[in-house]
């Protein structure tokens, strides 16, 4: 991507709008969170499809634009002359393609709060992946942090016998799919777009395959508007994204990441889910331990703005 110009010297300016993007980007996800509940009778697989037919071609252009779509020639270039890496691109396809899925299928099926639960102990399990995978020491505060996910993950495991299954596949999926990235080389915004390029025909036969397939658009006109507006929402939600992670530094984008799993718990409840009673010793130390991250990185933001 081409340089992104601030207003003064100091960056000040570049700063305020990498906030402002990211928070959008927070708040556009949790809107797409919610507004899958809208495109009834649509399937969770359906709407996963149409997001995906809608959300690249908007991120080729933005690509193009930008400049990065050098990236995509570069990662098509490396495959051909080493082809033994197609079947790793192609899983990592599928894992980031259930992980897609599974954000559109959650909110209309009742398992929201475990997919936000999921998004919540993320950056918990990824501290963990660093540990284990590249041997990264934990700081103090991290093995607080991990102590306090602990003491939830017990209670879970005390009140339902673990965590359901959705909750897994977004603590266990998502360090997977960063982890084989890393190993490949993909992990750039051209990996990213080849991730979601190859879902293009899953996608299609997921529309084509529906109950009435296209023609759920003329027997429900209302989507000739509610599905545009879904792939719009999405890739402007990626749009911030990408720009925010260029303008801001590491450690407050990550501080910031924490904004998403907030709204997505406040969608949950607002389509009807509720926490139950023997529920809150679960969220309340998983929220302590995101806590204690969020100051850990407040604390290197503040050391990194002194040096």
């Amino acid at each position: 991507m081409p340089p992104l110009f601030c207003l003064n010297r100091f960056g000040e300016d570049c700063v305020s709008k990498g906030v402002v993007l990211s928070v959008a980007a927070s708040v556009l996800f949790a809107v797409m969170y919610y507004f899958t509940s809208l495109l009834a009778p649509l399937s969770g697989l359906e709407i996963f499809g149409w997001r995906m037919l809608l959300t690249v071609p908007c991120m080729t252009a933005f690509m193009v634009v930008s400049g990065e779509w050098r990236q995509v020639w570069e990662l098509l270039q490396l495959l051909a002359g080493k082809p033994r890496l197609i079947g790793g691109i192609v899983l990592s396809s599928v894992l980031l393609g259930v992980q897609l899925w599974l954000f559109m299928w959650a909110p209309l099926n009742g398992r929201s709060l475990d997919v936000s639960l999921g998004y919540f102990l993320l950056p918990l399990t990824m501290v963990l992946t660093g540990r284990l995978v590249y041997g990264e020491r934990l700081s103090r505060l991290q093995l607080i942090a991990v102590v306090f996910a602990a003491i939830g993950v017990l209670n879970e495991l005390y009140q339902v016998g673990g965590f359901s299954w959705a909750t897994l596949l977004v603590i266990i999926g998502y360090p997977i799919y960063f982890v084989l990235r890393k190993r490949l080389a993909t992990d750039h915004l051209g990996g990213l777009w080849l991730d979601m390029a190859l879902m293009l025909p899953v996608a299609l036969w997921f529309v084509q395959s529906g109950e009435q397939g296209f023609a759920v658009l003329d027997a429900h006109k209302g989507l000739y508007g509610l599905i545009p507006m879904l792939g719009l929402i999405s890739a402007s939600a990626l749009v911030c994204y990408i720009i925010a992670s260029r303008l801001l530094a590491f450690s407050l984008f990550g501080l910031l990441s924490y904004v998403e799993p907030v709204l997505l718990l406040g969608v949950a409840l607002l389509l009807g889910e509720s926490i139950g009673p023997g529920e809150w010793l679960t969220y309340i130390p998983i929220w302590l331990a995101v806590m204690v991250l969020v100051f850990e990185g407040f604390k290197h933001l503040v050391r990194q703005r002194r040096a």
